[in-house]
């Protein structure tokens, strides 16, 4: 090739290539820091970046959904550009709606896909302000191998959850395990506490601490009786510590082999079922007890969105990460290897989703 061919050839190049350098951007985004929620994030943002030649930075966030909101709300006091895409809470789109972006006119529609309840809950003034990501509904987590060594069965109300939790605990104890605990619960003082609390209050006939007309209806018996009854598990059934655990420190009790009962998120069937699990095979899942034989099985519906930041420098390719990361072909892969609900309901007919997560055909 002539000297002057290769300079007219990259001469052609070079505004490809600072086109390409141009278009090519930065996107940091705030992942869970719940079970495995950073690795899969890890994996899928490095895809995305694989496949649309940008760059991906994860930013890390507390455990407490207290503490990431704090933390998000002093960022956007500040209007800080340090990051792009932020996971929200389902209780959030409408606390921080001034500070995120329409989606709608980066989804193509794809947003139909997904359940529409959530989708309604992420719309807030005519605004999609965040995509589904996964739901969530609190469970009872129990251990199958010890309810048949005890003769016992799962519990259909607290109370019957107290009396085989009580018979348990007193049985492995005296077999030697005096770390042993009867039920592992969210009971810090976090928003952790307040979805294990609202399911006591509907357990047990309690209502809501606040009704749809803004009216406080929360002293009620059946309040009082759920809220006493979830006092008397402390030093009782649950280790005086409960009252500092979250998601995690509950999960840690209960898949060390340290407890017969648990209250948590779907994503702990895939960790207490892993290769470095103490129960792996030996975990029931059932719905959480009613409260006494009048009550009505109640579970909080939780769940995280993603959205773009108002002040992200990269808003159209902040979109496109999100997109991707709520995609069918993403969101089946974090329902197989985690076990985290999907929000796009053909899913839940999935033969490989279901194989991995039997309960979720029931939920």
């Amino acid at each position: 090739m002539t000297f002057k061919l290769k300079s007219a050839v990259l001469a052609a190049i070079a505004p490809i290539a600072l086109m390409a350098s141009a278009q090519a951007a930065t996107i940091t985004i705030s992942c869970g820091s719940v079970g495995q929620d950073f690795e899969f994030c890890k994996k899928h943002t490095s895809e995305w970046a694989a496949k649309t030649g940008n760059e991906v930075k994860l930013f890390t966030i507390p455990n407490s959904t207290t503490d990431i909101l704090a933390l998000f709300r002093q960022m956007f006091a500040a209007k800080s550009t340090d990051l792009d895409v932020i996971n929200v809470d389902v209780v959030w789109p409408g606390v921080i709606k001034d500070h995120l972006v329409d989606l709608s006119k980066y989804s193509n529609g794809a947003e139909k896909n997904h359940f529409p309840a959530i989708v309604k809950n992420n719309t807030v003034d005519g605004k999609l302000l965040a995509m589904p990501w996964f739901t969530d509904a609190g469970l009872l987590y129990y251990r199958k191998d010890l309810l048949a060594k005890y003769n016992a069965k799962a519990p259909a109300t607290w109370e019957e959850l107290a009396v085989v939790a009580k018979k348990i605990q007193d049985g492995e104890r005296a077999a030697g395990n005096n770390d042993f605990q009867g039920f592992v619960f969210q009971a810090k003082a976090y928003e952790g506490l307040t979805c294990d609390a609202v399911e006591w209050l509907t357990s047990y006939n309690g209502g809501n601490i606040v009704d749809a007309d803004g009216k406080i209806t929360v002293n009620n018996p059946g309040a009082v009786k759920a809220l006493k009854t979830a006092a008397s598990w402390v030093g009782t059934i649950a280790p005086q510590g409960v009252l500092n655990y979250a998601e995690e420190e509950a999960r840690g009790v209960f898949q060390n082999g340290n407890a017969a009962f648990m209250r948590n998120w779907p994503y702990a069937w895939s960790l207490g079922n892993g290769k470095d699990s103490k129960i792996a095979g030996k975990i029931g899942v059932s719905a959480l007890p009613k409260g006494g034989a009048d009550g009505k099985n109640a579970a909080t519906l939780g769940g995280w969105q993603l959205a773009v930041s108002k002040y992200s420098k990269n808003q159209e390719a902040a979109a496109s990460l999100v997109m991707y990361m709520t995609s069918p072909e993403v969101q089946k892969e974090r329902a197989i290897k985690g076990s985290y609900n999907p929000t796009i309901a053909s899913l839940y007919t999935d033969k490989d989703v279901l194989a991995a997560n039997p309960f979720f055909g029931s939920l």
